[in-house]
């Protein structure tokens, strides 16, 4: 499994496995079956509510927990600094474990009464503690991004962006890269919407591949963290096998053409959902 290094060291697993929308009582379960087919890097967060199952797949797997990359995010309604603090104490509690991997503020929620940059400062105070390896954020636009460079300390390990052929979020994560700040993408494949794009299904026909492993090689190839989510043993197996081909050059250019600034999520300058 391919790794990419953070801007202090740590080595993040460039494929993983993510549980949003997985329930709760289904997450033990589907990450155990991740685990087996060979995923070590489990991304959740505390407003998926299944932290408690990742944990306990993982407990239970008999993998040390060393080998396995575990990332999380602060949940909206926690960004006032003592309540970030007690958050992140919350999430080692329910995941079972005494370190986090990753650490992100999940969304900048620029419409609260509270400025996240504040937040921010707490995220540093849980890094300096030594319980996280590394801390970043999560739906940030480059203004976002310059607000922390110019009032905290620690830069952004990773920027999790929702980032697939119809948003090729070319821009952002040039930004992102100039910046030291790895990017991963959310909704690699657009929820399915581009599964039937001609341009797609044309090239995993004549590469005798999956539309779904098209898109997340193309990721891959683009540098970005992937984290693929799936209930099927069988498209788990799928979306794992990305790193025995390669998409040509006009390949790539070809998925990264389809860009059309279509969302599948929120708009991060307008999002203020607190659960």
């Amino acid at each position: 499994m391919p790794t990419i290094d953070l801007n202090n060291g740590v080595q993040i697993p460039q494929l993983g496995f993510g549980v949003y929308q997985v329930p709760p009582e289904e997450t033990a379960e589907t990450v155990a079956t991740a685990l087996e087919v060979g995923y070590r890097h489990i991304d959740t967060a505390e407003m998926y509510r299944n932290e408690k199952g990742v944990g306990e797949a993982i407990a239970r797997s008999g993998i040390d927990r060393g080998e396995i990359f575990v990332t999380s995010k602060l949940n909206n309604g926690f960004h006032r600094r003592d309540d970030a603090l007690r958050a992140f104490d919350q999430t080692l509690a329910d995941l079972g474990t005494d370190y986090l991997d990753l650490f992100l503020i999940h969304w900048p929620l620029p419409g609260i009464d509270v400025d996240y940059v504040e937040t921010w400062k707490a995220m540093e105070e849980i890094y300096a503690g030594g319980r996280c390896k590394a801390i970043g954020v999560s739906n940030f636009n480059a203004h976002h991004l310059r607000k922390l460079f110019s009032e905290t300390q620690v830069r952004p390990a990773v920027n999790q962006i929702e980032v697939h052929p119809y948003l090729a979020q070319d821009e952002l994560r040039a930004f992102d890269a100039e910046h030291e700040i790895v990017t991963e993408a959310w909704s690699p494949i657009a929820q399915g919407k581009v599964l039937d794009d001609p341009a797609i299904t044309g090239i995993a026909e004549r590469l005798e591949r999956t539309p779904a492993q098209v898109v997340l090689r193309w990721h891959v190839q683009r540098g970005d963290v992937v984290f693929p989510k799936s209930s099927s043993r069988q498209r788990m197996e799928e979306n794992f096998a990305l790193f025995d081909f390669e998409l040509t050059t006009s390949d790539m250019a070809a998925l990264t053409g389809l860009d059309r600034g279509e969302r599948t999520g929120p708009d991060p300058d307008t999002f203020n959902y607190i659960p």
